[in-house]
């Protein structure tokens, strides 16, 4: 892939959803005629499975009447407090610009209640690359899409949520313990060396005061301003003032609020647009290493687990002669 290390090489699998489903609409289809030989015998259900090959037959007819001028690229994010989904994400999103036409789809089902600004920062950049390119983004959040999750979600052109979808917490946290009075009370000192005046401002060892923290605050607010200037660049027509007050909103509410435009789940969306587009989906994933295919990995985790185990179990049993 262009943009991994040689260190974690990846693949790329791509399904044609349309086929897929077609296969399974034959074997669906083989099973009813099979129901149907057997209508005299089942009565009820015979009449039944009848009715449904009827629906699947007409179904396939309708569909071959449309001929796809679009595709439709189907993408998953499932976000962590790192983003790490980003580093497939951006391989994904860059094979499809380059084969894609103005005028396609991209759908991505996100799911993600934020992490750390920089990493989500990055990810909605990724996808503002779509629609730089032309192409339709639109945005499927059937659990959460919340702060991180939803500066991507944001640049969508429409965004579907369920209608108990988590979306919105449009703000900034931060939060650290500090250690000071527990290293003062042992005769602990810690010392802290900077070339700068705002290097390091509130620490988790030293004592803070009133400046360091005004500045820390400061810090975060410039970042809550980034934040609401970022989701006013892609929905101006939200009341940010009002929005972003770091609380959440059910997709019901969201969608009230102009958080969201429709709502709906992704299946329903996708199945709607399988009727006349060609709908691709990538995956992307890590090969497995050498190691890893002859377990000798998950053989060494096993082994060093073991080992823990045993030195923990010899050190309880000669903490029982060494009590006082």
């Amino acid at each position: 892939m262009l943009f991994h290390s040689s260190k974690k090489p990846t693949e790329l699998h791509i399904i044609h959803l349309n086929k897929m489903q077609d296969k399974q609409g034959e074997k669906l289809k083989h099973a009813l005629d099979d129901g149907q030989k057997d209508s005299k015998k089942c009565g009820v259900l015979g009449k039944f499975c009848k009715k449904a090959k009827d629906k699947t037959k007409d179904k396939q007819e309708n569909d071959d009447k449309h001929s796809s001028t679009k595709n439709v690229f189907l993408l998953d994010f499932d976000g962590d407090i790192k983003a790490s989904a980003v580093d497939h994400l951006r391989e994904e999103i860059s094979v499809i610009i380059s084969s894609a036409k103005a005028g396609d789809e991209v759908v991505l089902r996100l799911e993600s209640a934020g992490g750390q600004v920089h990493a989500y920062g990055l990810a909605s950049t990724q996808l503002a690359r779509i629609k730089e390119a032309k192409l339709t983004l639109t945005i499927c959040v059937d659990k959460v899409s919340a702060s991180g999750g939803y500066m991507m979600a944001c640049v969508a052109d429409k965004i579907v949520a369920t209608p108990f979808a988590i979306v919105g917490s449009i703000g900034v946290v931060s939060q650290m313990p500090n250690f000071y009075e527990f290293l003062k009370k042992h005769d602990i000192d810690v010392e802290l060396f900077t070339a700068g005046q705002y290097k390091r401002t509130v620490t988790m060892f030293g004592k803070n005061d009133d400046d360091d923290r005004a500045k820390y605050q400061d810090d975060l607010n410039r970042i809550h301003e980034l934040f609401k200037n970022h989701i006013k660049q892609y929905r101006p027509n939200l009341d940010i003032e009002k929005l972003a007050t770091g609380e959440i909103w059910f997709g019901s509410d969201a969608l009230d609020l102009g958080l969201v435009d429709e709502l709906g789940t992704s299946d329903a969306y996708i199945l709607k647009l399988m009727k006349t587009h060609d709908v691709f989906a990538l995956h992307t994933r890590t090969k497995p290493t050498l190691a890893e295919k002859l377990g000798f990995e998950q053989m060494g985790v096993k082994v060093g687990n073991m080992a823990g185990q045993a030195l923990s179990s010899f050190g309880e049993q000669l903490a029982k002669y060494n009590r006082p």
